[in-house]
């Protein structure tokens, strides 16, 4: 089938999968946008797999506004189709061409991605089982090796291995860069919900993620907790599809509650903390608004002409 695609990978010291990664590619146009790796990243690729087209960056942008840059480069090249991909993640044969040619015939779809196992394929990505916890039908189909249909609509699954269709990322544009890491694949389907299109996982089409499970730790110092609330006020209110007016206020009640309360009770690093967070609250909220009135309209957000 001929297509004209690309596939995007951002790359941060990933020599540990960049072998395996890119030999599953080897047969597309690849872009590596690579974020100023400090190991042999860019000059492996160099060596290895000289067709690739390497944009190396000077500083570490994010994984955002490092795939926009691929974006913006594929788009140039005239491309039908991007798929993006984790450098630590490796295509099955035939995943991207299957995917597509899903698509052809599903065009009310602006994501589409394959399931997502381990990095030896012998059972489920651990995120991925979780992401697909929203769809009893895809859960069960997945567990008995059945499946009863071709698409599985779903909410949200995270971007180690999406196909956007050309007309997704002009409708929706690119990753909204008040996210720098985590939370912009979040933000990227709500508004891709808002703008009408759908997201689906394909049956039968795999693609291979090579992390290991991740155990959630405490955050330990206020710096962390700060970034923790910072990134959950965004998620939820960058969400075009709900009105936060209300919730703005509900929040800073509850902190203007809870700095008090660390007072009463002489708790002053608690209540530093608590001081913190409604100095960030006000300080992101423009951003937020601000966002929030791009991504309602269609365009190439965020992306260089």
């Amino acid at each position: 089938m001929k297509i004209n695609l690309f596939i995007v990978i951002v790359t941060y010291n990933g020599m540990k999968w960049l072998h395996k990664c890119l030999s599953s590619c080897a047969s597309y146009h690849v872009i590596v946008i690579d974020n100023n790796s400090s190991d042999d990243t860019v000059s492996f690729i160099k060596e290895e797999f000289p067709k690739t087209t390497i944009l190396q960056q000077k500083n570490n942008l994010g994984f955002g506004a490092a795939n926009n840059i691929g974006f913006s480069y594929a788009l140039k090249q005239g491309a039908d189709y991007v798929f993006l991909l984790n450098q630590d993640a490796y295509l099955k044969p035939n995943t991207v061409e299957d995917l597509v040619r899903c698509h052809k015939d599903n065009t009310d779809f602006g994501i589409l991605s394959p399931i997502h196992l381990n990095g030896d394929g012998t059972k489920l990505d651990y995120n991925f089982s979780k992401y697909i916890a929203l769809n009893n039908a895809l859960q069960n189909d997945i567990n008995r090796q059945l499946f009863s249909k071709q698409i599985y609509e779903i909410p949200f699954v995270n971007a180690a291995a999406w196909l956007l269709p050309r007309k997704t990322i002009e409708t929706v544009g690119g990753f909204d860069p008040i996210f720098y890491h985590y939370g912009e694949d979040i933000n990227y389907t709500q508004r891709n919900e808002y703008h009408k299109l759908r997201i689906g996982v394909v049956s039968q089409i795999y693609v291979l993620h090579d992390r290991e499970l991740r155990l959630k730790r405490q955050l330990d110092n206020n710096s962390e907790k700060l970034t923790h609330f910072e990134r959950s006020l965004k998620q939820n209110w960058a969400n075009i599809n709900n009105d936060i007016e209300n919730n703005i206020r509900l929040k800073k009640q509850i902190v203007v509650k809870a700095i008090l309360k660390s007072l009463i009770k002489l708790k002053f690093n608690e209540a530093i903390i608590n001081i913190n967070k409604y100095r960030l609250l006000n300080t992101i909220l423009p951003d937020i608004r601000n966002s929030r009135k791009i991504n309602k309209e269609i365009g190439l957000h965020y992306l260089d002409d």
